[in-house]
């Protein structure tokens, strides 16, 4: 056989070995003891068919590993004084206070091709963590060729430690010494999100770790007497879900002035979503002079350009060159989320481009195409896009996962698609 370098070997992976490696015994076994409820992993698997993966996705090493470094060197950039003020200078108020927190579980997402990781966006509410805990406790190698590359996983056992130490962080640098007892994970309307299971899961650990727990929509948050309060208990944490993420909507109001009043940790916070996660900034990752003359170290700039594709900000002066020449872009909403009102420029309307230049932000990303994954779907053949995750926290990586998805945008609606553990090579 020809010599194949490691990331060739890692793509003939992903498109010939179509073996699985989650059993789905396992995995039903593994939510049912993590939610401590019988019958709670099958329930999650029928109402849910396309949540999780059975087929893992082969990354190399060296990618996994510069992957990681490109987030430390994105979160140094954003602490320079010259990003955050730019940054803060068009964010709203909620992101104003700094209360020291880092954000838990944010969310780095890449697609890999010929030329390596390619950042696509980064999110402060990345959801998955707790269900891609579970799904990388039961992977196994699904060949000899992946046998030893399983090893290379961060490994699950140090993760349910891990995942409460972040929390506890974050109280800890805005409150100081005072003990985390009460949380509540907050999102609209949380029985009807399709991720609810995942908050269940993170409910138990907190529990188990001794930490009163809720799952509440905003609605059933009170601020009264300086504190935040949920079903008659005062929270020391709100585990953040919204989607609101300047807290603007009237909804929130309890919970936007606790926030701002520092009565009530907030993690993910509004201000790190305005420093890191508006899409906007990935216009001047994608610049590396511009990154110099905000200050950057010459190899963060030099290395996070080349990994983030050219993003331009969509106006009135460069609307025509951008139809023009749609095909080569992708068209996100600055603070959109999960592929919302965002545009393929090559599947594009012209009254979807309307609908562009009448938003207030939208931005022009450069395609950089997704990798692909062979799966086996009813016994056929099929090919799938993937995007790998890694979730952080502080810089430092939690856990790697992909997502296998058809269609524009990742969607948890394709069969044989979801969530998907990774194997390193």
């Amino acid at each position: 056989m020809e010599c194949l370098t490691l990331r060739e070997n890692a793509e003939r992976l992903n498109l010939e070995c179509l073996c699985r490696a989650v059993a789905e015994t396992d995995l039903t076994a593994c939510l049912d003891r993590r939610r401590g409820l019988l019958g709670f992993g099958q329930m999650v698997l029928e109402s849910r068919p396309h949540l999780f993966s059975r087929t893992p996705v082969f990354v190399t090493k060296a990618d996994a590993d510069l992957m990681a470094e490109l987030v430390v060197a994105i979160e140094r950039v954003g602490r320079l004084p010259a990003w955050i003020a730019q940054a803060l200078a068009a964010a709203p108020q909620a992101a104003q206070p700094d209360f020291g927190v880092r954000s838990v579980f944010m969310g780095y997402d890449f697609h890999i091709g010929a030329e390596g990781p390619r950042l696509i966006e980064i999110n402060t509410n990345a959801g998955g963590a707790y269900l891609n805990q579970a799904l990388l406790e039961v992977a196994e190698a699904c060949c000899d060729e992946s046998s030893a590359s399983l090893l290379r996983f961060p490994r699950p056992e140090r993760l349910d430690e891990t995942f409460i130490e972040i929390f506890q962080n974050e109280h800890r640098l805005q409150k100081g010494d005072m003990p985390l007892l009460s949380l509540a994970i907050v999102d609209d309307d949380p029985s009807s999100q399709y991720l609810l299971p995942e908050f269940e899961l993170a409910k138990v650990a907190f529990e188990k770790a001794g930490i009163k727990a809720f799952i509440a929509d905003p609605a059933e948050l009170a601020w009264q007497d300086g504190r935040l309060w949920c079903q008659g208990t005062a929270l020391d944490l709100v585990y953040n879900r919204l989607v609101d993420f300047s807290l603007d909507e009237p909804g929130h109001k309890a919970l936007r002035e606790a926030y701002m009043a520092g009565a009530v940790v907030v993690t993910p916070s509004p201000r790190t979503h305005a420093l890191l996660a508006d899409k906007r900034h990935l216009a001047l990752l994608s610049d590396a002079q511009a990154l110099r003359e905000m200050g950057a170290d010459f190899a963060d700039g030099e290395i996070i350009a080349r990994h983030v594709p050219k993003t331009v900000l969509v106006s009135p002066e460069n609307a025509g060159e951008l139809w023009a020449s749609r095909k080569r872009w992708f068209f996100k909403p600055g603070s959109g989320h999960a592929g919302k009102a965002a545009y393929r420029g090559d599947k594009i309307t012209k009254r979807a481009w309307e609908d562009v230049l009448a938003g207030a932000s939208y931005v022009a990303q450069e395609v950089a195409p997704p990798s692909e994954r062979g799966v086996m779907v009813d016994g056929v053949a099929a090919r799938m896009k993937s995007d790998i995750r890694l979730y952080t926290y502080d810089g430092k990586l939690l856990l790697m996962a992909a997502r296998l998805y058809q269609g524009q945008t990742t969607n948890f609606r394709t069969e044989g698609g979801g969530f998907a553990p990774v194997l390193v090579v």
